[in-house]
């Protein structure tokens, strides 16, 4: 029996970008499509098989240790940004401007998928889910260039809506207008998860 169940819930591609180069800038690059490889997009500066530990992890390693990437896709969903725009007062907010791999329209409660949950694209290229993505202060600068007075505003509207990271479980290509389709663990809720949250 398989680990992993497939859902109704089919959403669609309507943005794909990659960071070229985050050293220069967090913004993305917009793409019409991209290869996701096992060490993450092509030319996707946050790709890589290994990544340095940063604030995410900081409870288990100290800054920079060289650690499993699971973080090589940063991925949004149109539903949560768009609440996200509309609690910074705006009406558009460009996805590159947050350095966003890609957005997805249609998977409700996108940003809070169960760790280890799938999204398999049309092309049969497949994403495991990491983790909820939090919010940080570096999308401010960028959105500041493009929006003056609103960069400041971006993480705490964007606060339980920044989506997931993920990490490339099966090669592939994604485009714009694909389908992705949502795999859940078949296994229940741990039973202690809020006594864990508590201590």
């Amino acid at each position: 029996m398989s680990a992993l169940k497939p859902t109704q819930f089919i959403g669609r591609i309507v943005w794909l970008g990659h960071v070229p180069d985050r050293a220069a800038a967090l913004e993305s690059r917009a793409l019409p499509s991209l290869m996701a490889r096992f060490d993450g997009p092509e030319g996707e500066a946050h790709g890589g098989l290994t990544r340095p530990a940063c604030s995410r992890v900081s409870a288990l390693y100290k800054r920079n240790t060289e650690i499993r990437n699971t973080r090589q896709f940063s991925l949004l969903s149109a539903e949560d940004l768009a609440a996200t725009v509309a609690a910074m007062g705006l009406e558009r907010l460009d996805p590159a401007l947050v350095g966003a791999n890609m957005v997805i329209e249609g998977i409700p409660d996108f940003s809070h998928l169960p760790p280890s949950s799938r999204l398999q694209g049309d092309s049969g290229a497949t994403l495991v889910v990491d983790m909820n993505n939090r919010p940080c202060t570096l999308p401010a600068r960028p959105i500041e260039g493009q929006h003056p007075g609103f960069g400041a505003r971006y993480k705490t509207a964007a606060k339980g809506r920044r989506g997931v990271t993920a990490w490339v479980e099966r090669e592939g290509g994604f485009a714009l207008g694909d389908a992705i389709r949502l795999y859940i663990p078949d296994q229940p809720v741990w039973a202690h998860l809020d006594d864990a949250r508590r201590a």
